[in-house]
């Protein structure tokens, strides 16, 4: 047979027929008139090619054919366990989960956020949820989301496409350079600005191309980029050693500010902006809004 919705319900109303054999008190427990019940008991004779019910020789009532009676007590509990089914909502506790959640997201964007986000989730669950912190692969994220591979990404709007997503923090960006940097600390005008040499974090392969070099380009201007690197953890690293100069997010340059300067910028740059990314089959998944929420958190402290 071939179980559409519309059988379904059939099956229904055939269980309760075969319980009560009587099609104007099985028409009251389901709801419907008993010619309605009298036509769907036509249509599930010519399913199952069988009378199944035959009026009763006293008048009252109705009997079960052979095959009638071979079906009833499967039928009830397979309509039972489908109710089951049906009616399972799912939970999630954090204090007794075990899982590990995914998250992609590139260094800067793991120094933001872990070092809130674990205190948050050891709080909830000291020994069952776990992290696991991986290199973000914006080619390859769309389907690492869908597969489920990763629960969420950590990045700019560029990474979002077609995927939910939520902005979980924004901030102004600087100019950073060396303590004892021979320029001075007075903020750069523009024409000094353009004359430094500077540093690009960019993880696309041989890219001495930035988001600042967009802006620059629009205006008719260009820099010298002097070195791309594929992570933010190197950046401070060569500043401090060199006369190298780099656009930073605020936040990031908060945990340096003993080696080195933050300065305002002589243009006009679009804040940073971090997002939390995911599959839209999850959007409303228990245990990966309870994330999303002790992300927000992190973001915000």
């Amino acid at each position: 047979m071939n179980l559409t919705r519309h059988n379904l319900a059939f099956l229904t109303s055939l269980s309760v027929l075969l319980e009560e054999r009587n099609v104007t008190r099985a028409a009251v427990k389901l709801h419907l008139t008993q010619s309605a019940l009298s036509a769907q008991l036509s249509r599930l004779r010519d399913l199952f090619d069988d009378p199944l019910l035959i009026p009763s020789q006293s008048g009252k009532g109705m009997v079960l054919t052979a095959r009638a009676e071979h079906l009833r007590l499967p039928l009830r509990q397979a309509l039972q366990a489908l109710e089951v089914v049906v009616g399972d909502v799912p939970t999630f506790d954090p204090a007794k989960s075990e899982r590990t959640f995914v998250i992609a997201c590139n260094d800067n964007a793991a120094a933001i956020i872990t070092p809130r986000l674990l205190p948050l989730l050891h709080a909830a669950s000291p020994v069952g949820i776990r992290v696991s912190i991986r290199a973000i692969e914006p080619i390859h994220l769309p389907a690492l989301l869908e597969r489920g591979e990763i629960d969420i990404a950590l990045g700019s709007l560029s990474i979002v496409g077609g995927m939910s997503h939520e902005l979980l923090l924004e901030e102004d960006c600087k100019m950073a350079q060396r303590i004892d940097h021979p320029r001075g600390i007075e903020p750069p005008t523009l024409d000094e600005y353009l004359n430094l040499e500077h540093v690009v974090v960019s993880g696309a392969v041989n890219s001495l191309y930035g988001f600042i070099d967009k802006i620059l380009a629009k205006k008719g201007y260009a820099r010298r980029v002097g070195i791309s690197v594929p992570y933010y953890s190197i950046v401070p690293l060569l500043l401090q050693s060199s006369d190298l100069v780099c656009v930073l997010p605020s936040r990031f340059l908060s945990r340096y500010e003993h080696s080195l300067t933050a300065l305002p910028l002589p243009l006009e740059v679009q804040n940073f902006r971090l997002y939390s990314v995911w599959h839209p089959r999850l959007d409303k998944d228990l245990a990966h809004t309870w994330l999303r929420r002790q992300l927000r958190l992190s973001a915000l402290s």
